[in-house]
Formats: C-alpha cells, sequence, structure tokens
C-alpha cells in the first residue's frame, strides 16, 4: 500500500508564500525590506500600554470568548457606525478573528462548496488562493490592467456563471493601489443582487485612502444581507503582529464564517483584543496623522523610483506603490526581485506572483512605503545605480 500523499493535490503548488521568501531573502543579504507591508515602527503608545495594562491586570491571558471579547466586539461595532454609517449588533454582527487572513479563511471555508466558482480581481493576494483551493472552489479572476487598474464591468458581467457563488472584493487594493470608485460599486452590487450573488470584501486598508474615500460595499442598497465585510487592527495601527481582525455581517452570515473559525484558531490574541477596542476609539485626528503621514511617504518613494527609472503607477490607497520594470530595460519581475538585493540592497515584490494571467504582471513589481522616510530615502539612492 503506498503512503499518502505528504500534500493535499488541491495545495501543489502554492508552495511558501511570497512574503515569507522575499522577507527572507532581505535579512539574508541585509538589504531593505520595501516587499513585505509591515512598517518599521510600532503604533501609538497609549495602544500598546493598553496591552501591557490587559497583560498585567489579566484580562485575555486565558481563552477569550469565541466570538471575541464583548469590548472589541462592541469597539468595532461602534466603528462601522462612526466611519460608514452602518450598524452593527456585536453580540450577533460582529467576529473577532486571528487577523484578515484568518477572517479570509473562515469565510471561504464556510461559504463555499467543491465545484463552486469564486471571482476575484487579479493580482489578488495569495491567501485568497490558497483558502478558495482549500475550500475546493475556482477561481475565476478579473484582470485588472494597467495603468489605471480600473476593473472592466462587462469582463466582469461575463465572468457569472449559474456556478458563481460569490464574489471576492480587495478595494483599497493590494497591489495595485486602486480604490473601487462609487459607480464601480453600484454596478458591481447591482450585478451582486441580479445574480444573487454573496459578496466578500477585503477591507483592511479603509483607512489608507488618499484619493477620494472609501466606501464599503454593504452600505449600498441589497448588500448587507449578502456582504461579509473583513478588516483587522494590523494596517490601521501598525501593530502587525498582534493578529487581530474581524469580520461584520448579518447574523446567518457571520454565524457561519464563526463555525469554521472556532476550527481554525478557536480563539487569540487575548489581551491585544482590549488594546485594540482602546484603538478602534481614538480621536479623528489620528485617522488623519496616518494618512497624511503614508501620503508623504508615498510621494517620497514615487518621486524616487521614477527619477530611478521605473515606470510608476499611481496609487490611490493602501501601503503599496506598483511599478514597471520595463523603462529599465528589464522583461521579468520575478528574475528581476530575486536579483535586485545583490544588485543595489532592496528588496521588492513581483506582481506576478498573484496573477493567474502572468503576462498581465511579468514586468510589474511591488514596494512598500510604510517605513521610515530616512529608510525610503536610502533605498531611493540605492535604486538610482539602476539607471546608471
Amino acid at each position: 500500500m503506498s503512503a499518502r500523499p505528504l500534500l493535499n493535490r488541491r495545495l501543489d503548488g502554492l508552495g511558501t508564500t511570497i512574503f515569507a521568501e522575499m522577507s527572507a531573502l532581505a535579512v539574508r543579504t541585509g538589504a531593505i525590506n520595501l516587499g513585505q507591508g509591515f512598517p518599521d515602527t510600532d503604533g501609538p503608545a497609549e495602544v500598546r500600554e493598553a496591552a501591557v495594562r490587559a497583560l498585567r491586570e489579566g484580562r485575555g491571558n486565558q481563552y477569550p470568548p469565541g466570538p471575541g471579547v464583548p469590548e472589541l466586539r462592541t469597539a468595532i461595532s461602534e466603528h462601522q457606525l462612526r466611519f460608514h454609517g452602518m450598524e452593527f449588533d456585536p453580540d450577533t454582527e460582529v467576529l473577532v478573528t486571528a487577523g484578515a487572513t484568518e477572517a479570509i479563511a473562515a469565510t471561504m471555508l464556510a461559504l463555499l462548496e467543491p465545484g463552486d466558482e469564486v471571482i476575484a480581481l487579479e493580482p489578488y493576494y495569495d491567501s485568497y488562493t490558497a483558502t478558495i483551493v482549500m475550500a475546493g472552489a475556482t477561481r475565476v479572476p478579473v484582470t485588472l490592467r494597467a495603468p489605471s487598474f480600473r476593473p472592466d464591468l462587462d469582463e466582469l458581467r461575463d465572468a457569472v456563471t449559474p456556478r458563481t457563488r460569490l464574489l471576492l472584493l480587495n478595494s483599497p487594493h493590494n497591489p495595485t493601489g486602486m480604490v473601487l470608485a462609487p459607480e464601480e460599486l453600484t454596478a458591481i452590487a447591482e450585478l451582486a443582487v441580479e445574480r444573487d450573488l454573496l459578496v466578500v470584501t477585503d477591507e483592511v486598508y479603509e483607512h489608507l485612502v488618499f484619493d477620494g474615500h472609501h466606501i464599503p460595499l454593504a452600505s449600498l442598497p441589497g448588500m448587507r444581507e449578502r456582504t461579509v465585510t473583513i478588516s483587522s487592527a494590523g494596517k490601521t495601527f501598525s501593530f502587525t503582529g498582534w493578529k487581530v481582525g474581524w469580520v461584520t455581517g448579518t447574523p446567518e452570515l457571520v454565524g457561519a464564517v464563526r463555525t469554521a473559525k472556532q476550527f481554525l484558531t478557536y480563539v487569540s490574541a487575548g489581551p491585544f483584543q482590549y488594546a485594540v477596542a482602546e484603538a478602534l476609539r481614538l480621536p479623528d485626528s489620528y485617522f488623519t496623522g496616518l494618512r497624511e503621514d503614508l501620503r508623504a511617504k508615498r510621494d517620497l518613494l514615487a518621486a524616487g523610483l521614477a527619477e530611478a527609472g521605473f515606470g510608476v503607477h499611481h496609487t490611490s490607497g493602501t501601503y503599496f506603490i506598483t511599478t514597471d520594470i520595463a523603462p529599465l530595460g528589464e522583461k521579468d519581475g520575478v528574475a528581476f526581485c530575486l536579483a535586485l538585493p545583490e544588485r543595489c540592497g532592496v528588496v521588492a515584490v513581483p506582481n506576478a506572483v498573484f496573477h493567474d494571467d502572468k503576462e498581465a504582471g511579468r514586468t510589474q513589481v511591488r514596494f512598500a512605503f510604510c517605513k521610515r522616510p530616512e529608510v525610503l530615502s536610502d533605498a531611493v539612492a540605492r535604486l538610482r545605480s539602476l539607471a546608471s
């Protein structure tokens, strides 16, 4: 009798995430890591001290409640009302997760059956690919193409088939920085209602919008009852290691996700949940200051990349700038990123790994600008060698 395969065939080919690979390359070479999207400074001191206080007071040191501590669920509910005008019952319509990554996994496992189709905007975050595969479903890409990276709404409509179960959307969009416009959101909502589709929205960059405003799809007519909204504290408060995320939706949808989630981590981040509850209640000045700080960093890096010879695509949100390496005479983003640390001491991520259509992203490379200004300036100085 032959041994069972060590890796489920559904997962074959997924391998290690590109973020782990490129961050390990940064450590090995001593390069500046502009690949993985994490800040190089901690978030607000008062939020960090709230976590310390929770630890000392014994809050969260043992298993917290499965749906999340009441204080955080209430704070999430207040946040959705404060910023988006949406009311959610903290007891039945809010679920705390181990970051947005677990929220995505639990949602896919809860809502999909083998054979279902999921339409996603590509390039897409790599966990989307993995979790759709784990659920036994099939991803159907709708490609965002340079230079605008706006969705082709006719292509999106044509992608819907009788097997389509779910639309998976990310806005602000990683890695392109595209933010869905009101008219695009309206068209997507109308399509979802017309075809009776579920929608999952990844909104972890909701407070990092530099042009326009973030509008949750769930706030549009007919969408609350069919939308699972996902967000997290990591990007907004610069504590990515805490892994505190959440899901909001109707009791039926959140209940389904909770059923799957309880068999993944069960619970996590007990003391940090209390700290994030306090973070969500920070004054408006904090959220405005975060956005303006990152806007300045975006502009600093974009100008430096253009000076170094990259084609620089405008980013309206997130931590990231997508560039084109073709003006540098390069043809393959993966090969370029693997060689870049040795060439000039900087790490970036190739967008092609986020595509099914590899040609669409072959010469696109993503840089993260959520770093200290002096680090970005150093990286820009190193990258200028590419133009010489």
